[in-house]
């Protein structure tokens, strides 16, 4: 079973449109919104079973240019 996590993404000024385009071209997200406040954008992602959940969000995510900071928020079956 896969993990379901939000990553949120300040993007430096002027990159945030560049940054949802490298996103949207890799392929490894549901979802993808921009927000207002102190994140550019939110994305929705699963993390395939047995992958690092880190490694995968480095690997694969926050290597694109023009991402400043982010947050990443996991998600449990509490209910």
């Amino acid at each position: 079973m896969s993990s379901c996590v939000f990553v949120q993404l300040r993007c430096r000024p002027g990159k945030t449109y560049d940054v949802a385009e490298d996103i949207v071209l890799r392929e490894i997200h549901s979802e993808l919104y921009s927000t207002s406040g102190e994140f550019d954008l939110l994305l929705k992602l699963y993390i395939p079973e047995g992958e690092d959940i880190g490694k995968y969000i480095n690997d694969r995510l926050l290597d694109i240019p023009g991402i400043e900071r982010s947050l990443t928020t996991l998600t449990f079956n509490a209910f």
